[in-house]
């Protein structure tokens, strides 16, 4: 099986061709550009390298959310658009998923929602033991005190002191989305329907969260009027 996966939830854009859990190539950016002008570009340099087709994919592997909206609209939107005109297969894994390392303990990967608030997952094993959340910061340490060999991953370097200053043998390790892990995640994974795929946002854009304080939740009509 060959998949193709891609990640641009964040500031980091990553993407992967394998072979089944083969490596065929990667390419990870870490830098301030506009993923809606590098992605496609990006896949056709993976492809070419390769030496593949888009003919010859079999399934298409995208990271789902949590993160960046523009980024996830726009990875979800590149990945269904894909997938449905090549017939092939399409899976969404979770974003945090792609930050996790092969690690020992609990893997907790972080992603910054800003104002002190996270994006956070909980795996073990390479297996997700809770669902993915949108937490203050905080409420994250405190639904952790009963756990042991903690590791935070992903963009820890805000979180650093708050970490060591609850959980001194903790460890901490900021890691990049990795696409390969997508793919490796993709093979066993539930395709779904094109159509019907939508991102994870696990939290309301800002203009949303604003109007909601002033106005009762479900009325639509008088929400896309104001907004």
């Amino acid at each position: 099986m060959k998949i193709l996966a891609f990640d641009s939830s964040n500031q980091a854009l990553s993407i992967a061709l394998l072979e089944d859990d083969r490596l065929l190539a990667d390419l990870t950016l870490n830098i301030k550009k506009n993923h809606s002008i590098s992605l496609m570009p990006s896949i056709d340099f993976l492809m070419a390298q390769a030496g593949l087709t888009p003919q010859d994919l079999d399934r298409i592997a995208v990271a789902q959310g949590p993160g960046s909206y523009t980024g996830l609209r726009m990875a979800v939107a590149t990945a269904k658009t894909l997938a449905y005109t090549l017939a092939i297969d399409l899976v969404g894994i979770s974003s945090l998923y792609a930050l996790t390392p092969e690690a020992q303990g609990v893997i907790i990967p972080l992603i910054d929602a800003r104002r002190n608030t996270v994006y956070a997952g909980f795996y073990e094993n390479g297996r997700a033991i809770a669902p993915d959340t949108n937490c203050a910061f905080s409420d994250l340490l405190d639904c952790l005190s009963d756990q042991q060999d903690l590791t935070f991953v992903g963009e820890v370097t805000n979180f650093r002191q708050q970490i060591e200053e609850r959980y001194p043998d903790a460890h901490i390790l900021p890691t990049l989305p990795s696409a390969y892990r997508i793919g490796c995640a993709a093979i066993t994974a539930v395709p779904v329907d094109p159509h019907a795929f939508v991102p994870t946002y696990l939290k309301r854009v800002e203009a949303e969260e604003n109007w909601l304080k002033n106005h009762e939740a479900g009325d639509s009509k008088t929400y896309i009027q104001r907004v």
